[in-house]
């Protein structure tokens, strides 16, 4: 849907909106519910008692107020935000979300809502959340939709929060935005987004935001020595781009950080071809390109005080006459040779050159996002990314900015003697530790650190980059994990 979110210093009952949201927390109403129910003799309290509603998390009863047109709401909608133990600012992200889709399933077109539970964490905090949560959750992909009702295509939906903070539901707009960019390059057909296509896209982002941007064909890949990234990207008949975005503080930058994304439009794995099934989802093989792309997008508006770069290696891996094989060696930028194992341990190659190159071009530290592996997958399930990290401090640093920023990661540990699993008899490493089904995760990372001195955290996306169903801040399909993190990594107190 199409949603505008207004931020207003009036209570709830002074919006002019046919429809007025009050939370329900513990069975009771807030100050602003209670001043609706006494303006209105008592009709939401009455009604809630008779109903016996409760109020337990997402549930709702809508109340007609018999109001006169411009008299105030002609309808109250009470919304449960569950019990009082437990809840937290991901309460208030998940009830802004639930509640779009509810007020665009009853129909209405404007509405005014309290900012819940301000009372509890404080406007600015609440009203970030609580804002960030609409706009996600009013996030929607039917680009190529040719049927079906029209009023799902083009919903609109004007969602007032009283006496919330303009300035935080400003930044949210922002993130929640970037969020969405992200999402909908996932989304995209990987026939539509073609390494091209995504360089060119990146490209007109930068233009837009004033970003610096520089974008290598596969003839300046192959000359700056990326035989990994080339040796991947060699078999499709769409050649590879390397993507480069900068944004630059106008102080003096306190450090310079580089983002690294996985950038496959599509991956069949090479002559390691995957089984059909496990292809439906691979037009999100480049979830992590999407994420780093996406936080560029919100950190050239919310300028923060670092030197920001992103890298991105987009390619296919396809099956040709000139793709690349088993037991093929590559030759990294690093100048380390690689014996490729599987083709289909494709990432890791793309991602090598990709995190040598920013290490060269001088940062001082490192965070790459892909969706490197199904055993993180099989370790953590779809809602949660694994972390790793080669410097215990920079580790921190992104997993606390992942709490704040509501998103879920856990840290793995980086096990030295896995190494030896990735030694070869004929290059430097091997692309994959072998037949072996443990630890896959772990040497997946070991060997992306072996391509940089500097300190380096690798989140591996793999499970919640995309979704089949429906989650709680959206709808099915790239969910743009990662965005909200890297932008509360680098953006510090100016995105939250």
């Amino acid at each position: 849907m199409e949603l505008t979110l207004k931020s207003a210093r009036r209570y709830v009952d002074e919006i002019p909106a046919p429809l007025a949201v009050v939370g329900v927390w513990g069975g009771e109403f807030s100050e602003e519910g209670n001043k609706l129910d006494a303006r209105h003799r008592k009709a939401l309290s009455k009604m809630m008692e008779e109903l016996h509603f409760k109020g337990d998390f997402g549930e709702t009863l809508l109340i007609p107020l018999g109001s006169r047109k411009g008299e105030g709401p002609g309808f109250a909608l009470l919304f449960g935000l569950g019990k009082k133990r437990g809840v937290s600012l991901e309460t208030v992200r998940q009830a802004g979300a639930r509640l779009v889709q509810e007020i665009a399933r009853l129909g209405f077109k404007e509405a005014v809502s309290e900012t819940f539970l301000s009372d509890k964490f404080g406007k600015k905090e609440a009203s970030y959340a609580l804002a960030e949560g609409a706009l996600l959750g009013g996030y929607a992909w039917n680009k190529y939709k040719t049927t079906g009702p029209a009023s799902k295509r083009g919903e609109k939906l004007r969602l007032w929060l009283a006496r919330a903070s303009g300035p935080a539901v400003e930044q949210a707009a922002i993130v929640a935005e970037a969020v969405n960019y992200a999402r909908d390059l996932v989304n995209e057909p990987p026939n539509v987004l073609t390494p091209a296509e995504l360089a060119q896209r990146a490209s007109a982002m930068a233009q837009e935001l004033g970003l610096e941007v520089e974008i290598w064909d596969e003839n300046q890949i192959k000359q700056a020595g990326m035989g990994a990234f080339y040796g991947v990207a060699q078999g499709s008949a769409n050649p590879p781009r390397f993507i480069q975005l900068t944004y630059k503080p106008q102080n003096p930058a306190s450090r310079v950080i580089a983002m690294v994304g996985k950038g496959l439009t599509f991956d069949t794995g090479g002559y390691s071809l995957k089984p059909s099934e496990a292809q439906i989802t691979m037009k999100c093989d480049m979830a992590g390109a999407a994420a780093v792309l996406g936080a560029m997008r919100a950190i050239a508006r919310l300028k923060p005080e670092v030197e920001v770069r992103a890298y991105v290696a987009a390619a296919e891996n396809m099956i040709s006459g000139t793709a690349y094989r088993v037991s093929d060696v590559l030759k990294s930028l690093s100048g380390k040779t690689i014996e490729v194992l599987n083709t289909d341990a494709e990432g890791r190659l793309t991602l090598a050159d990709a995190i040598t190159y920013a290490d060269r071009r001088g940062a001082d530290a490192i965070v790459e996002l892909s969706t490197l592996t199904g055993a993180c997958v099989v370790a953590l399930g779809e809602k949660i990314a694994g972390l790793f990290a080669n410097d215990a401090r920079w580790g921190r640093e992104v997993q606390e900015a992942a709490e704040r920023a509501g998103e879920k990661v856990w840290p793995l540990p980086m096990e030295e003697e896995y190494l030896e699993a990735l030694k070869s008899s004929t290059a430097d490493l091997k692309n994959t530790h072998g037949r072996s089904r443990s630890g896959g995760a772990i040497t997946a990372a070991l060997f992306l650190a072996k391509f940089t001195e500097k300190p380096l955290v690798h989140l591996d996306i793999a499970g919640p980059a995309y979704t089949e169903k429906a989650h709680a801040l959206g709808p099915a399909g790239g969910t743009g994990f990662g965005v909200r993190t890297l932008i509360e990594l680098l953006g510090g107190d100016e995105a939250s």
